[in-house]
């Protein structure tokens, strides 16, 4: 079964930065499709950054439209991580973060196309 963790959430100021990590483990990472969403209180799960394989040891990312530009996502197909740092944090990110990951899948926004998922890690950005 597929293991993924996160952490490095907290509580930063707004216009903060932090960086989120996703370890996997029992999976053969660079083959994972892996996506970074986020859940606040009373809303839907909301996809927050995909990196998606493209080609034999390339890869690229895609956001959502309420990130894109502030947060960046990257994999250590080495270490079997991937990362999310986020920048220019505002009061309306805060939420639960999760990491997901699918080997059958190459693009997706939709939560539900992601067969594994990590616990959450918290976010709470302060005005």
């Amino acid at each position: 079964q597929v293991h993924l963790v996160e952490s490095g959430g907290g509580l930063v100021q707004a216009g903060g930065s932090l960086t989120l990590s996703c370890a996997a483990s029992r999976l053969t990472f660079s083959n994972y499709h892996i996506g970074w969403f986020r859940q606040a209180p009373g809303k839907e799960r909301e996809f927050v950054a995909g990196s998606r394989r493209i080609a034999p040891d390339a890869y690229d990312s895609y956001y959502g439209d309420l990130v894109k530009d502030r947060f960046a996502i990257s994999r250590d197909n080495a270490k079997n991580t991937v990362s999310l740092q986020m920048d220019s944090l505002k009061p309306e990110d805060t939420a639960v973060y999760y990491c997901a990951a699918d080997g059958s899948i190459s693009y997706s926004r939709d939560s539900s196309a992601y067969a594994y998922w990590g616990q959450g890690t918290r976010v709470t950005v302060s005005s």
